[in-house]
């Protein structure tokens, strides 16, 4: 297509650009503008255009909201546990629940075929920005231009998509200031090859969890197949026959979800103010209320345990986010950071006419966002809601032209939009019921019972017993009624007495008008304000600068090192011996029982292996499964946690204790070969 910079030109352009000066090892860097002049000051190394293209096509992002990569030749992809456990939940029955067993499959006939488990791998990057600026021309009302904006995104996504048979999304850089238009291979057909028990991939369980030392073997492996062979990649990572040590360089190349790092003020403001108590006020009520559900029985335990350990994670990282968002000398950090480039445009004319009233626009969103924050926000956490949503929106937005759909439904998302409606993956009653009804009481608790959208969800019902009243009449449990009233359209949503789709046609027309006011009235015009705002970044300090983390490829750096907690010393790793040390300390305690084989092996393992490490590479939710891997592009680790202190990062990097932490690829070796014997798989992974 016309206009677009291809991957290798923009890197070389780009290259030239970047930092030549920094102690901290900081950014989320793109792959398509490397930190060259840090990594070749600080550390002394280069990376080569080969070495990028081999680990970012190595590199993987998984459906479930993780990272991941190729490990083998014969399309072995390792990621963390977590990253896989809704996929092991869904192979999870009540008389085989994998998650509490573990599995591994001693031969690729054993290998367990994931219903609902994609992975996209990025191939090549194109910038858009010209195409897509140029759609909303300047003085368009910031509503106006969002909708030419997203128009334009969804025609290129379609059009690159039938030109290159490649899955193509148009990602939002520096807050709209730039547009790269991203294509990735997607692989559908993922197979369970190993996972060990959820016991230890998760050992010390919530209470551990953003702490160190560790101890977990947070490791799972799948493979890829296409046309029911083994996928062979063009680019996997080899592993690591030496692993690393103290002071050594380390990369991670994953998919940071989402960061606040260039927030103003005034939206940081909001989220203290605002967003984060209304959102712990969820988590809370909601970790409650599914413990509540785990304590009736075992088989109620395993059908919660994904959702109490998501939410158990959320709620505790969100907790640390608003004590940084509370914390008076970050936010003066910030606002210092704010005043020094809002100064330097107020005393350039050109800038100030440009870019001046980027910063009180954020603010005067914000403060209208105030007034309709909790109504935007309100949803129904339930797999067949959301089933019946989607259904009811398909029979609205298909008959449209793609590019004027809501994004999700445009032409190149569908294929993966089907694809989730149609899986198989168990849906268990009484997990629907305790979320639907958590949902209905959140909603009373927030506008009040009288209040007349509250009245119409109840339906003159109490919150449980319309739940009850919707999923067990239910006919969505079925794929063959999905598919029916997906192909059936307008008229057959219209003809469906489906409780949940007439209960999602009859809210839908609310969630989509306060959807439409925020993105009016908010999105659109931090979309343009934030754009304003990057390009007088860029005007002050130069192209130098990492956009904030959207769950897509970076790159990250840093050195494996210790750090001081409460005046002690903690060293960069753990070993296996210190491993049954605190399981000794902590025995009798819940989360700190070993599993019976790593109780009966015990012998086999040496205890001075390494198992966990922390450095200081630059990471968000989203970087766990990613690779860590040494200058020749080897596996020597697989982050899976950071440290408290690094969860005030999502608001604002500082040098200080901030660590991310991995499994130690030794110890993953140690662990497949003397633990769980699974000898081929260690012979896979340490071929070349």
């Amino acid at each position: 297509m016309r206009n677009c910079i291809p991957l290798s030109l923009f890197m070389i352009v780009l290259a030239a650009l970047c930092p030549i000066s920094s102690q901290a090892d900081e950014g989320m860097w793109l792959f398509s503008n490397p930190p060259a002049g840090i990594l070749r000051e600080k550390h002394g190394v280069e990376l080569s255009q080969q070495w990028l293209e081999h680990a970012q096509k190595s590199a993987a992002r998984m459906s479930t909201g993780g990272s991941a990569a190729f490990v083998s030749a014969d399309g072995l992809v390792m990621t963390n546990h977590h990253v896989g456990m809704p996929a092991l939940a869904d192979l999870s029955t009540p008389e085989s629940d994998l998650l509490e067993t573990g599995f591994y499959a001693k031969t690729r006939e054993l290998e367990l075929k994931c219903p609902n488990l994609e992975m996209n791998v990025l191939w090549e990057v194109e910038d858009v920005t010209e195409q897509v600026k140029t759609a909303a021309p300047p003085g368009m009302p910031p509503a106006d231009a969002h909708a030419e904006r997203r128009e334009t995104i969804s025609v290129l996504e379609s059009e690159y998509e039938k030109a290159t048979g490649l899955d193509c999304q148009v990602v939002t850089l520096y807050g709209g200031e730039r547009y790269h238009l991203y294509q990735y291979k997607r692989f559908t057909d993922l197979r369970l090859v190993m996972a060990p028990e959820k016991s230890i991939a998760f050992y010390g369980g919530d209470n551990d969890n953003f702490e160190y030392p560790r101890y977990a073997l947070d490791v799972c492996f799948f493979r890829v197949y296409e046309n029911d062979s083994p996928y062979h990649p063009e680019h996997y990572l080899s592993w690591s026959k030496t692993g690393v040590a103290e002071g050594d360089l380390v990369f991670v190349a994953g998919h940071p979800g989402h960061t606040q790092r260039h927030a103003t003020v005034a939206h940081l403001a909001f989220m203290r103010d605002v967003e984060m108590p209304a959102r712990m006020r969820d988590f809370w009520r909601r970790e409650v209320q599914l413990q509540t559900l785990s304590a009736r029985d075992d088989e109620f335990a395993r059908i919660a345990d994904g959702h109490l350990t998501g939410i158990q994670n959320a709620r505790k990282a969100y907790t640390a986010i608003a004590a940084g968002l509370q914390d008076p000398v970050l936010m003066n950090r910030v606002a210092a950071s704010e005043q020094r480039i809002r100064a330097a445009v107020e005393a350039n004319p050109e800038y100030n006419n440009r870019w001046g009233g980027a910063w009180d626009d954020i603010a005067a969103a914000r403060n209208r966002y105030r007034e309709f924050y909790l109504r935007h926000r309100v949803g129904i956490n339930s797999t067949l809601f959301g089933i019946a949503t989607h259904l009811v929106r398909l029979a609205e937005e298909l008959p449209k032209p793609s590019a004027q759909r809501l994004p999700e439904y445009a032409d190149a998302n569908l294929d993966a939009l089907y694809r989730s409606l149609h899986s198989a993956s168990p849906i268990y009653d009484e997990l629907e019921i305790e979320q639907i009804t958590s949902a209905l009481s959140h909603m009373i608790d927030s506008f009040g019972g009288d209040d007349p959208f509250v009245k119409r969800a109840l339906g003159d019902l109490s919150p449980r017993a319309r739940a009850e009243s919707l999923v067990l009449a239910c006919t969505l449990k079925e794929v063959s009624v999905r598919k029916a009233l997906a192909e059936g359209g307008a008229k057959a949503i219209a003809a469906s007495d489906d409780p949940m789709i007439r209960f999602a046609a009859d809210l839908d027309p609310e969630f989509r008008a306060w959807r439409k006011k925020c993105e009016d009235e908010v999105e659109a015009v931090e979309r343009d304000a934030y754009a304003r705002i990057a390009s007088a970044r860029f005007a002050i300090d130069g192209e130098r600068i990492y956009p904030g983390a959207t769950f897509t490829l970076r790159l990250a750096f840093g050195t494996v090192a210790g750090y001081s907690q409460l005046g002690q010393t903690v060293l960069p790793f753990t070993t296996f011996g210190g491993l049954y040390e605190r399981a000794e300390a902590r025995r009798g305690q819940k989360d700190y029982a070993l599993p019976e084989r790593w109780l009966k092996r015990k012998s086999r393992l040496d205890p001075d292996t390494p198992f966990n490490f922390v450095c200081t590479a630059d990471i968000a939710g989203g970087n766990s499964g990613s690779p860590v891997i040494n200058e020749d592009t080897e596996v020597v680790g697989l982050i899976f946690d950071v440290n408290a202190p690094c969860l005030a990062h999502y608001i604002a990097y500082a040098d200080d204790d901030g660590r991310a932490i991995a499994v130690d690829a030794r110890a993953i070796i140690a662990a497949l070969d003397r633990v769980y014997r699974a000898k081929p798989l260690v012979a896979e992974l340490l071929s070349r």
